[in-house]
């Protein structure tokens, strides 16, 4: 019976396919670019992540489908969908949502944009002094940088960067050595053009739009037929073998030399590109009909985002963000104040300063003997380095494990990297084979009573600027295990030893994917002995097969189940007899929901444990990743508030359905956004905390009358 249930569990119509499932969860974020409750501009920025979103689907997972194809790979996953038929099932699904996005464009944004006096304006429908100055822009800035580039024999076809905006020219002429040219827009040119002019409105031009119609000044004397804007995604995956590179940080910089000029897995045209030059370029390319997407508007609005910034329009914004500076670190010493007890932040909603005064106290502090910080994404201007630097300058033992495979952050890692060496920082890279994923920062210090161990343990990046808008967990502490936890995994990361076990900490690969299973199985246990028995659990994506196997069987046992996956997620809820059980849910919303919380009844005394890592096989096996423990009862209340705020949110929130699709929640006890009602609660503790200061401050004398 045992061995029917187990194979039960593996049909692969129980899993929704992943790449799918991602598209629906672009999909959600599409929604919001429609959802005219958003700030109008808000709206805008939603369209351009979604565009965002989709270079880096096709530049990963479908340049890695395509592989498989080419490679007559028989690998498949849980829903046994071949690589192919994911190809065209994705093709389908991308051409739905990108006919569904330009619509959003031109039937709602752009009319409501124009009421607002904010207009993107086709060249050359412009008159008067705009044309004029459109004129002198594209004399003056534009055609300096432009270069013709012939297609002949004597020209072979260019080799275009990734995602680079280009124009095709075809020109007119029996006597001509070619037909046929490409024009590449510069990266260095903005990709809108602002209008100067009126004071109460802000007018815009798409620079491809421009160049499309300024490109015959290219080709003197020569008649141009036709100019053609398109846009080509490459695979930009790295390919790195650890073994076989003596030295990973030149061996990553050779690879991403290559990037920019990997195979070509898309094609953007616009729709109205003649079809015998969409034909040639899918020929160039290597690239079918099923690759090409025609676009009713302009190519890629990813560059939408800078502008957003740009247009000083606050109604048409989010508020601003003032997050909350917990009254208990401000202007204290952090060392005195965690001997205290834990700290738990919430971020954005808690600001990230005292992250960053956490190190830099540290730097400065002539007791701290070493720092060590694990450093996976961080911000262009990073206050960590030069902390860590200063730092080691200083004469303290400082270790930064720099991860430079962390995708599309590569370079800039590498740039630190460099930078942290050159001040005498260790920097190492972590464990072979592996990405270091972990965020934790260690502070050894020496007091009077001895040496003591502080640290900082995260959901999140070390990274200032996505801090303000990734919601994250951050947990700062002095209890004796999980500093020595956190001594012993740094070990680790930058030693030669076998995994030494842990405490207090759950890491991957190592102990994390068992011990989740194993407190899975536990709630099991429970349901079938009739005990109250549930979980709850938090995460970017649920994607591993033996995770989901055990939230079927829990489900089966009786456990109540409730997800919260911003992402992808293979279960599939609902389903009689396996998933009745459970229940999905994602939240969308201003925020990007970051943070990763796992908690299980376990007999009526919550485990909770806050995690960098998803429930997917890469975080399990192939990445160092911390789960670290909230014991205080206090931040386990303070974990439990959120959660139910988040799962009562019927404003963003949406139900995963067992067909694989997401539904509005309606109804509900608080019935608004779980992110606003955050921003409210930060607020109101702010004040609160602000009241409590003001209370115990020293009084003023009183004044005496004469």
């Amino acid at each position: 019976m045992a061995d029917e249930i187990e194979s039960d569990l593996q049909d692969p119509a129980l899993y929704i396919n992943r790449e799918l499932s991602w598209l629906e969860f672009n999909q959600r974020v599409l929604d919001e670019a429609h959802d005219e409750a958003n700030p109008l501009l808000e709206r805008v920025r939603f369209l351009s992540i979604v565009s965002s979103n989709l270079d880096e689907f096709f530049e990963i997972r479908v340049a890695g489908l395509q592989q498989q194809v080419q490679s007559q790979s028989s690998v498949v996953g849980q829903d046994r969908m071949k690589a192919a038929e994911q190809l065209d099932a994705i093709s389908k699904r991308v051409r739905k949502m990108v006919g569904d996005q330009y619509r959003c464009w031109r039937e709602e944004l752009l009319p409501a944009l124009e009421r607002e006096n904010i207009r993107f304006l086709t060249y050359p429908g412009v008159e008067g002094p705009a044309q004029t100055y459109l004129e002198n822009y594209f004399a003056d800035e534009v055609y300096p940088v432009l270069t013709p580039l012939a297609i002949d024999p004597g020209h072979p076809f260019p080799q275009l960067l990734n995602k680079s905006l280009n124009v095709a020219a075809e020109l007119d002429g029996s006597d001509l050595s070619s037909n046929f040219a490409i024009v590449q827009v510069p990266r260095i040119l903005p990709r809108v053009v602002a209008l100067p002019g009126r004071t109460r409105a802000q007018d815009f031009v798409f620079i491809g739009n421009l160049i499309q119609h300024h490109a015959n000044a290219l080709f003197h004397g020569v008649t141009m037929r036709g100019a053609h804007q398109f846009r080509i995604t490459r695979n930009s995956d790295l390919y790195i073998d650890e073994d076989e590179g003596s030295n990973l940080l030149r061996t990553i910089e050779a690879e991403l030399r290559k990037m920019n000029r990997g195979k070509a897995v898309r094609l953007e045209v616009q729709k109205d590109c003649a079809p015998h030059i969409v034909e040639r370029l899918q020929k160039v390319f290597h690239l079918e009909a099923s690759d090409t997407y025609h676009v009713d508007g302009p190519i890629n609005f990813v560059r939408l985002a800078s502008v957003i910034d740009d247009i000083d329009r606050p109604s048409l914004k989010f508020p601003p963000l003032v997050p909350r500076l917990p009254a208990a670190l401000v202007e204290v010493d952090f060392f005195q104040q965690l001997k205290k007890g834990d700290i738990l932040l919430h971020h954005p909603y808690d600001s990230f300063q005292p992250v960053v005064d956490f190190i830099d106290q540290a730097a400065r502090d002539p007791r701290v003997l070493a720092i060590k910080q694990t450093l996976y994404r961080t911000s262009g201007n990073s206050p960590f380095i030069p902390a860590l630097m200063e730092a080691a300058q200083s004469g303290k033992q400082v270790t930064a494990i720099v991860e430079l495979k962390a995708r599309f952050d590569e370079a800039a890692n590498i740039r630190w990297a460099r930078m942290l060496q050159e001040a005498g920082v260790h920097v190492v890279y972590g464990i072979v084979g592996m990405k270091t994923h972990c965020k934790m920062a260690l502070v050894v210090r020496r007091e009077p009573e001895g040496i003591r161990k502080y640290v900082h343990l995260g959901t999140g990046n070390y990274h200032s600027s996505t801090a303000r808008v990734y919601t994250d967990y951050g947990l700062f502490s002095a209890r004796p295990v999980l500093g020595d936890d956190a001594a012993e995994l740094f070990n680790l990361l930058t030693g030669v030893a076998k995994f030494p076990g842990m405490k207090s900490l759950l890491v991957a690969p190592f102990t994390l994917h068992d011990e989740m299973l194993r407190l899975v199985e536990q709630e099991i246990a429970q349901a079938e002995k009739g005990q109250p028995a549930s979980l709850f659990a938090k995460m970017n994506s649920l994607v591993d097969p033996e995770m989901v196997e055990a939230l079927y069987r829990a489900s089966q046992a009786g456990v109540k189940i409730r997800l919260l996956v911003r992402g992808i997620c293979v279960l599939r809820p609902g389903v009689p007899g396996v998933s009745e059980n459970i229940e999905v849910r994602s939240i969308v919303g201003r925020f990007l929901e970051h943070s990763r919380v796992y908690r299980f009844e376990n007999k009526s005394d919550p485990i909770i444990y806050l995690a960098s890592a998803d429930w997917m096989p890469r975080n399990f096996f192939r990445r160092v990743e911390a789960c670290f423990p909230i014991d205080d009862p206090l931040l386990k209340a303070e974990i439990d508030q959120g959660i139910e705020t988040l799962w009562n949110d019927r404003s963003k929130a949406r139900r995963l359905q067992k067909t694989g699709k997401y539904r509005a929640l309606t109804g509900g006890s608080e019935g608004g956004s779980a992110q606003e009602m955050f921003l409210r609660r930060s607020e109101e503790r702010a004040k609160a905390e602000q009241k409590a200061v003001l209370a115990e401050a020293p009084k003023p004398p009183a004044a005496t009358g004469r």
